[in-house]
């Protein structure tokens, strides 16, 4: 893939250091345009992504409509604006909103929040095609007796506008039909200026760069996988071999805790936030029921996060119902990742916590009330009023907020840390999108609901960019992401083992499970669709 990027584009590629993987730092040098400072004076100045939708104000940013000019090419018609802010537009009237000309640039607002929704209507590729159809037919660019000056006041602009592309949605540019435009227009834009061609070569580099991490993550996912496959085939094929528990890996729940932030924020990291809106993608009525996404290469970061919240909880259970032990044991079982919860509710890392909960109120843990009468309760039950799910998590989102405040706040790395309950931050947004609908009667681009959605995403921006300031402890992440794991039905064996059934409808289930025959142990690594979260973003909703 990179190889390919690179011939494409005809640069040459970044030194290659050491897979990123589950264990190496994940962080990547930032882009910057730079020019001389007349040239500096003459650009539009924009602010880095980081928070751009929460702290200044997402709707109010844009240029209202008495500011645009003939040279934009819609001038006002296409544009519906209610007190200066942008509330809907036809989708070719967007298109030119997005657009540079020799006195406007859009603001990065504007530039995120439709980049972000306009895949619900038209693919990337054509969009692409279209913007660099619009920047060289409109300015008339294509003239070979094109006023060099004009060129040089415009080729910023455009540049920059790529930049902010490639910059906030660089997986749009795994598709080949992408990079192809791109090297069009860059062409187009930095031949005869040395300064621009070394601006666009550096912008290439760090995609090239950000795309390569990318694949090597996605391979380094797959070993992952394959080692739990291993192990488990291993554990199959000799049941005797006992496998170790957590606690003789690790008995230190801050320890732990840090441990399941590196993983939380690394697989955050790599969710682009174009796959909120794919997760949610619906043939557009007025595009022929086509699908943007049919002939695309999605990443599936948010799937593999997701399963990742399924391996932890069931991990969690299968730590407690594990047949070997006694009821003493378990209770300590229970109390550590009690304390683990707490420590990662200290953290910030409230995913980990309500996996951690999720996987101690699974009906094979919570049916153990022998073991349950040993345990000391009264942090556990702190914990589970704080993620209590009555009205609409309302615990949660103030504690929530509590952590956002300090993360904007803070002097420090360790403070920073913001890792949302990601089933309610998929469900928030499944319900605003669902809520409303993505084109007004006439026909115009709901941009309103956008506004929104874009401002949920660009918050989730924020916080998946903390890097992550605990040392890695390499065997506890190892043990965490590749344990072999019980399945639903072996759990429920291993808990009516530890603690036989207790009512008539137990009973029934035990003896079925019991009689249903299983190779080996019926074990199970984490697959998509397994209980507590399902991989059909649709179904959500329904979840939390």
């Amino acid at each position: 893939m990179a190889k390919f990027l690179s011939e494409l584009l005809g640069c040459s590629l970044p030194d290659k250091g050491t897979s990123p993987g589950m264990f190496q730092s994940r962080s990547q040098p930032h882009l910057g345009l730079r020019h001389s400072s007349k040239q500096r004076d003459n650009m539009p100045q924009t602010p880095l992504l980081t928070g751009m939708l929460v702290s200044r104000g997402y709707n109010k940013n844009l240029y209202p409509s008495q500011n645009q000019t003939k040279e934009e090419g819609y001038g006002n018609a296409g544009l519906c604006y209610r007190d200066n802010t942008l509330v809907s537009g036809s989708l070719e009237a967007l298109i030119h909103h997005l657009v540079p000309s020799m006195d406007y640039y859009p603001d990065m607002t504007y530039s995120f929040t439709f980049l972000l929704s306009s895949r619900l209507f038209i693919h990337p590729y054509e969009l692409m095609s279209k913007v660099c159809y619009l920047c060289v037919e409109q300015q008339r660019l294509s003239d070979p007796q094109a006023d060099k000056m004009r060129i040089r006041k415009l080729a910023p602009k455009i540049l920059q506008l790529l930049q902010e592309w490639t910059e906030m949605f660089p997986y749009d540019f795994r598709d080949e039909r992408m990079m192809r435009s791109l090297k069009e227009l860059t062409q187009r834009m930095a031949s005869g200026d040395e300064l621009y061609r070394k601006v666009v070569q550096q912008m290439i580099q760090v995609l090239i760069r950000k795309l390569t991490t990318l694949s090597q993550y996605e391979e380094a996912l797959v070993k992952v996988n394959a080692t739990a496959t291993d192990r488990l085939t291993v554990l199959k094929a000799k049941p005797q071999a006992i496998q170790r528990d957590m606690l003789s890996v690790c008995n230190d729940p801050f320890t732990v805790a840090q441990q399941l932030t590196h993983i939380e924020l690394e697989r955050l990291s790599y969710i682009g936030p174009e796959e909120f809106i794919q997760a949610f993608e619906k043939k557009d009525p007025l595009d022929n029921d086509k699908s943007c996404f049919s002939d695309h290469k999605k990443a599936s970061n948010l799937e593999a996060y997701v399963e990742w919240f399924n391996r932890l909880s069931f991990l969690v259970a299968t730590e407690i119902c594990m047949p070997v032990k006694k009821k003493k044991q378990r209770a300590r079982v229970i109390e550590f990742f009690i304390d683990v919860a707490r420590e990662c509710f200290n953290i910030g890392n409230f995913n980990s916590l309500m996996a951690i909960i999720s996987g101690m109120n699974m009906s094979p843990v919570s049916r153990l009330k022998k073991t349950w009468s040993k345990v000391k309760t009264a942090k556990f039950d702190i914990l589970e009023h704080q993620m209590d799910p009555s009205s609409n998590f309302y615990n949660y989102r103030t504690a929530f907020r509590g952590a956002t405040q300090r993360s904007r706040t803070a002097n420090s790395t360790r403070e920073k840390i913001v890792i949302p309950f990601f089933s309610l931050l998929i469900k928030d947004i499944y319900f605003l999108n669902e809520g409303c609908s993505n084109r007004m009667q006439n026909g115009h681009v709901n941009f309103e609901k956008f506004w929104e959605m874009a401002k949920q995403v660009s918050e989730f921006m924020v916080w998946k960019k903390v890097e992550c300031p605990f040392e890695k402890d390499r065997k506890i992440l190892q043990y965490l992401l590749t344990a072999p794991v019980f399945s639903e039905d072996t759990l429920c064996l291993a808990s009516y083992d530890s603690e036989g059934p207790e009512n008539n409808m137990e009973k029934d289930r035990w003896k079925s499970l019991r009689y249903v025959p299983s190779p080996g142990w019926g074990l199970y690594v984490c697959t998509r669709g397994s209980a507590p979260m399902r991989q059909n973003l649709s179904h959500y909703s329904r979840m939390v």
